[in-house]
C-alpha cells in the first residue's frame, strides 16, 4: 500500500515519496484520456491476497460511471501515460485495467474482483466521492474505501474496516455480485512486473 512506484523505462521501481502526497495532473491531460464505457453503471471491489496466508494486502474499486476511474488510494500503480489526481487513476479502459490486475498479480498475491451493477446515479456520486476524498495515507486503504462505499444507496451496510478481507466479505453479500480471481506465477519482483507493464503500454500505443 504504498505510493505510486514505477516510471517508464525505470529499471527498478522507486518509491515516489511518503503517502499523501498531492499528485494533481492538469484539466488538459485527463480530458484527453477520459474513458467512458458503453455497458452498465458498476463498481469493482479490487482485493489483493497473499498467495500463502490469503491475508488482504491491498483494496482498491473501480468505478464505472460517466467515466471510468480507479481509487487506488495509496496504491503503487502509476505510469506517466495514466493521469492522476491524488489517488483517483483516470482513463481506466479495460486494457488499463489490465495492465493494473497484471501488475500486482504475482506467485506471492493474487487477487479477488467483486463486481456490482449500480445505478447511473450511484456510480456518479462514487465517482464524486473518489475524486473529492484527497490523498490517502500508507496502511489507510481499506478504510477510506470502505469509508466511501457506506456512503452509497443500497450500500449502507458495508463496515467500515481496517482490513481488506473484512470489506471483501461484506461485499459479497451484496445482491448480484459477480466474484473473479485473477493469478499470474510471475517473479515476486514488482520493479520486474513494472517494466512488463511499460513494455506493453509502449507496444500498445506503437500499433
Amino acid at each position: 500500500m504504498q505510493r505510486r512506484a514505477f516510471l517508464a523505462g525505470a529499471a527498478v521501481a522507486g518509491l515516489a515519496g511518503c503517502s499523501g502526497t498531492p499528485v494533481w495532473a492538469p484539466d488538459d491531460v485527463i480530458a484527453s484520456k477520459t474513458f467512458r464505457s458503453s455497458g452498465p453503471a458498476s463498481l469493482t471491489l479490487y482485493t489483493m491476497r497473499n498467495t500463502g496466508s490469503g491475508n488482504g494486502a491491498h483494496t482498491a474499486l473501480l468505478v464505472d460511471a460517466s467515466q471510468r476511474v480507479m481509487f487506488d488510494p495509496a496504491g503503487s500503480f502509476g505510469h506517466p501515460t495514466i493521469p492522476e489526481r491524488n489517488d483517483v487513476l483516470f482513463g481506466f479502459s479495460p486494457q488499463v485495467e489490465q495492465y493494473y490486475a497484471s501488475y500486482h498479480a504475482r506467485s506471492s498475491f493474487y487477487i479477488i474482483s467483486q463486481k456490482v451493477l449500480v445505478a447511473p446515479e450511484v456510480a456518479e456520486r462514487a465517482l464524486q466521492l473518489v475524486m473529492t476524498n484527497g490523498a490517502v495515507g500508507q496502511a489507510n486503504c481499506t478504510r477510506a474505501t470502505s469509508a466511501i462505499i457506506r456512503q452509497l444507496p443500497g450500500f449502507e451496510g458495508i463496515s467500515q474496516t481496517w482490513f481488506p478481507n473484512n470489506l471483501s466479505a461484506d461485499f459479497a453479500g451484496l445482491a448480484g455480485v459477480v466474484t473473479r480471481e485473477y493469478r499470474e506465477n510471475d517473479s515476486d519482483d514488482k520493479s520486474l512486473a513494472a517494466q512488463q507493464v511499460d513494455m506493453q503500454i509502449r507496444a500498445a500505443q506503437s500499433q
